[in-house]
């Protein structure tokens, strides 16, 4: 009787749950919680910012706390899907109101909104906004970051294409700052949460809100005045869903429609060149595999042409009005030579070693490993398929500048792909392989075929790597205005290359890059095996010395060839100079 009691409990509960059709499955419940968590990442700093003196936003970011505890009880508790659907959508709208009120409170901006609101003003008022440098907009302001050069100067100029200016262009009357870039395209993100929301299956929903508003990373990116985020949101609809572009060999207008996004998504920011190689690729080997190959190439020509058409749309006016400028400005990151940073091999160069002098070799790299993955993904397209929105940011591992909000800011795109494009949807896509190899064969054919793709990309990293600095430094003396505060220091350079090389010289206290301090005195260029010493004086007339024990590093960069050496120094005590 006991062993009975038992188990009519567990059976009773069993059948509880598969007699209910209506009941939400588990992993929706938790998925609706785990948005609800990531909504608070963050609150308590907005709140705490917002109570000193907006008292009524900070009443507001209170009321979304009710909203998470409660959404929270709820999403555990209740019996229907169609109750947990509502969940969901107030999981969205708190996401939504949180996000204002940060916005509200933080709308500064960072380097991009500020270029982006002058090249808006500059719009307005009927003038060029490539090739402009705009200096004043950094001068002072300190919570700006400046983009150091290989050349020694910095990059005052807006490099980016138009759409993010003809978007903030209508929002300047918000104000003077960068109030009206950071309302583009944070409005830009939530519409974009908005659409990847109403565009998931239902069970899904929440998973858009967590990725595009959860966690306080893409609105951060947003406050700062991203174009990025622009392009982000004009990605969305073309991603969702992707392989069935111009099924049975008709776009229809949802399919013009996405093209059209793509074409937009490519006018608002440049990382949307790089995807959307992957995404014609993906379209052209799954229509081949549906429809042959004149009627796959036809689909893909339609979409081509209907994206390169609103891209020129959008372009028009400034390749009327300034086209040099207007060429050379939208290639500027891909141009302007600046200095390394970020998070992927270039930390090799930057930290763990002393530098490089093969920092060339790092752009070939990644050029080479974009074009590796995309003929990887051309030739496995059947496996890759679902990767297209993840295997494009690989290639920023090895570049130069590879800080992770290129990987960080489209990770709604691997979202979409990961709900709405299945592995499944690639299984009759035509892919250029062998077909007649043996099932070991085609293994060990697949394995050689991607190590000597890769191999060119890999080989340019290691001689990246590898390299050496052709500069040794060392600081003989400072010149001391307090016992942590130094103006200048005397630097005594030895050039150990083959080249005369003329170094620009900086100091850096941590991650990052800081500005170029000024020569006084010494020669600019150093002939090759010579030693020179030369005189800098800090940017602003002194470097405050960290009065811990801070890793300070003396960096010296030069343009032809491209080269970075760097030098642990002590600063603080070494005396001073006269």
């Amino acid at each position: 009787m006991a062993e009975t009691q038992r188990v009519t409990p567990g059976r009773r509960i069993q059948s509880a749950v598969s007699t209910d059709p209506d009941s939400p499955a588990q992993w929706h419940r938790v998925l609706t919680v785990l948005a609800d968590v990531s909504l608070f990442i963050g609150t308590r700093t907005v709140w705490t910012q917002a109570a000193t003196h907006r008292p009524v936003l900070a009443a507001l970011i209170s009321v979304c706390y009710a909203s998470i505890l409660a959404t929270g009880v709820l999403a555990l508790t209740v019996r229907r899907s169609r109750s947990l659907a509502r969940l969901d959508l107030l999981v969205l709208v708190t996401a939504v109101t949180l996000a204002l009120c940060t916005w509200a409170l933080n709308h500064g901006g960072g380097d991009e909104a500020v270029l982006t609101t002058q090249a808006a003003r500059e719009l307005v008022d009927g003038h060029a906004i490539y090739g402009q440098p705009w200096p004043w907009l950094f001068t002072g302001n300190h919570n700006v970051a400046l983009t150091p050069t290989v050349d020694g100067g910095y990059d005052f100029t807006y490099g980016y294409p138009p759409l993010a200016p003809l978007l903030t262009a209508p929002l300047l009357w918000l104000g003077h700052g960068a109030a009206a870039a950071t309302a583009a395209s944070t409005g830009a993100l939530i519409v974009g949460a908005v659409v990847l929301w109403r565009m998931l299956p239902v069970p899904w929903r929440s998973a858009a809100t967590m990725a595009c508003l959860g966690f306080g990373f893409l609105p951060t990116y947003a406050r700062l005045g991203y174009p990025a985020i622009i392009a982000l949101v004009l990605l969305i609809p073309v991603v969702v869903r992707w392989p069935r572009i111009g099924a049975g060999g008709r776009l229809g207008a949802a399919g013009i429609a996405r093209a059209a996004c793509l074409g937009a998504a490519c006018a608002a920011q440049q990382l949307p060149w790089f995807l959307a190689p992957f995404l014609l690729a993906g379209i052209y080997a799954v229509r081949r595999g549906e429809l042959g190959g004149r009627a796959a190439g036809l689909v893909v020509l339609r979409v081509t042409g209907t994206a390169a058409t609103v891209w020129l749309l959008i372009n028009t006016y400034f390749i009327l009005h300034e086209p040099g400028t207007w060429l050379a400005g939208i290639a500027l990151p891909l141009t302007q030579g600046a200095v390394l940073h970020g998070q992927g091999l270039v930390g090799v160069s930057l930290y763990l070693t002393d530098g490089s002098d093969r920092l060339d070799w790092y752009s070939h790299a990644s050029m080479l490993l974009a074009a590796a993955l995309l003929a990887l993904f051309m030739l496995f397209v059947r496996r890759l398929g679902p990767a297209a929105t993840v295997l494009p940011w690989c290639a920023f591992y090895l570049a130069t500048r590879s800080q992770d909000g290129y990987y960080l800011m489209m990770t709604p795109l691997w979202l979409a792909a990961a709900v709405t494009t299945p592995l499944s949807a690639f299984a009759g896509a035509w892919q250029p392989w062998p077909p007649r190899l043996s099932g070991s064969h085609r293994r060990t054919a697949r394995i050689t075929a991607a190590g000597l793709l890769l191999a060119p990309a890999l080989a340019c990293a290691a001689v990246a790597v590898t390299g050496t600095p052709p500069l040794r430094m060392g600081v003989t003396s400072a010149r001391q205005v307090s016992a942590h505060t130094v103006s200048a220091v005397t630097v005594r350079v030895t050039n150990r290359a083959d080249d005369a090389l003329t170094p620009h010289y900086m100091f850096t206290t941590g991650q990052g890059m800081s500005q170029y301090w000024t020569l006084a005195r010494g020669p600019a260029t150093i002939p090759a095996h010579a030693t020179a010493t030369v005189e800098l004086r800090a940017p602003h007339g002194r470097f405050t010395v960290p009065r811990r024990a801070a890793r300070i590093r003396l960096r010296a960069f030069t343009a032809t060839p491209q080269t970075l050496s760097s030098q642990d120094v002590r600063l603080a005590g070494t005396g001073k100079d006269g």
